[in-house]
């Protein structure tokens, strides 16, 4: 993951030392050498998904005279959001995240969460599943119109997702995933969050934001902790900052980091878009 930047750019390589130096540890054996359940932990994971992506989006300001009107990202994406419009920068970035991590895995003791995705069935009929199933399990993000995840305790996650079959679901699949992350569970993280938050500064936002919790944009640099930790304990709404941004005239979505799941939720949100993702040297060809 991001080695093949690493590779063939000098700016990729630097934004690694610099996540190694703001971590203690060194991030090209985490993201190259690490075996899939030790780079899956999510105190692992989430510094790793940020270093690869703001080292994507190095090499993209490096190769390409590119601006973009709006920032956005799914999740942990936001940060890598937060970084790109100047308002944190990637060292405090990626030491808040490993926190972040960490503060979420301890959240929920190994096994008692899960996730599961919801296919092929209106978010509004999702949320009515969870209201009646009668456990701990919410909708934790809202991915595009045909898909919504929902997290919480492993046993009502499981009760939902037959429910939602039943109503008309094609599909509920199990997430792998090492805690219920976006629900109410996740109390204890963002309590912890907030105390390390105190010391990181927010300087003026350069590009507007559309953030998780609101899907709405924010330029104020007041409210961009308040949001972060508001946004661990309730869900993404990605479809509709997805859809915020086409209705503000938005035509092309460019992913940065490891994957393109981002790529084909926005197709399914918003109709003729065209989407890029840059993880490679290669995929610079294409922007």
């Amino acid at each position: 993951m991001g080695k093949d930047l690493c590779d063939n750019f000098a700016g990729a390589r630097a934004v690694f030392e610099e996540a190694s130096d703001a971590i203690g540890e060194d991030m090209k054996a985490l993201c190259f050498d690490s075996d899939e359940q030790t780079l899956s932990l999510t105190f692992n994971a989430q510094p790793a998904i940020l270093t690869v992506s703001i080292a994507a989006l190095t090499v993209l300001r490096s190769e390409k005279n590119i601006k973009p009107d709006f920032v956005a990202g799914h999740s942990l994406g936001e940060y890598s959001a937060l970084v790109c419009a100047g308002a944190v920068d990637f060292s405090d970035a990626v030491r808040t995240v490993r926190k972040r991590g960490r503060f979420m895995q301890e959240a929920v003791a190994e096994g008692e969460g899960a996730m599961a995705a919801i296919i092929g069935l209106g978010s509004e009929e999702v949320e009515r599943v969870c209201e009646e199933g009668g456990g701990d399990v919410w909708p934790a993000n809202y991915n595009s119109p045909e898909q919504t995840v929902i997290s919480g305790r492993a046993g009502a996650v499981e009760k939902a997702s037959a429910m939602t079959v039943e109503r008309g679901a094609k599909r509920a699949v199990p997430l792998k995933v090492s805690a219920p992350f976006h629900c109410p569970l996740m109390a204890p993280a963002a309590e912890k969050l907030a105390g390390f938050l105190e010391g990181v500064t927010v300087r003026d936002i350069e590009i507007p934001v559309v953030t998780n919790l609101r899907a709405k944009e924010n330029s104020d640099p007041a409210r961009v902790k308040e949001l972060l930790l508001d946004q661990i304990t309730n869900p993404v709404r990605w479809a509709e900052s997805v859809s915020l941004m086409a209705d503000k005239g938005v035509g092309k979505f460019i992913e940065i980091g490891p994957g393109r799941a981002l790529c084909g939720l926005i197709r399914r949100t918003a109709a003729g878009a065209e989407t890029l993702n840059l993880e490679m040297a290669e995929h610079l060809n294409r922007i």
